[in-house]
């Protein structure tokens, strides 16, 4: 069976361990590509993470997106929305459909 986990700063994925993902805090880009990779190596099917993580990781978090698991998902986190998340989706809609409809 496939899981799903939360990547960032604790204050910002807490949450989500009410709804029963599992949680994992990390306030560096280094702990975060280490546990993006370990989740792709043990069935995750959804890892939300945060844009401020994220803009941290760069390149790193391209080669998740021709992967069909983990599907990582950008959210913000408490101290705001960065964009990193609508541009990323908007990065997937246009690869998937050939150009970009959300605009």
């Amino acid at each position: 069976m496939y899981k799903i986990a939360a990547i960032g700063d604790k204050d910002s994925i807490y949450g989500f361990a009410s709804i029963g993902l599992e949680i994992h805090p990390a306030d560096d880009a280094k702990t975060a590509q280490h546990l993006l990779r370990k989740m792709s190596e043990e069935r995750y099917a959804v890892v939300f993470l945060t844009e401020q993580l994220a803009s941290q990781l760069g390149d790193a978090l391209d080669k998740y997106r021709t992967q069909p698991v983990p599907a990582v998902i950008l959210i913000p986190g408490v101290s705001g929305n960065t964009g990193e998340g609508m541009r990323s989706i908007s990065r997937s809609v246009e690869q998937a459909v050939g150009s970009d409809i959300l605009k």
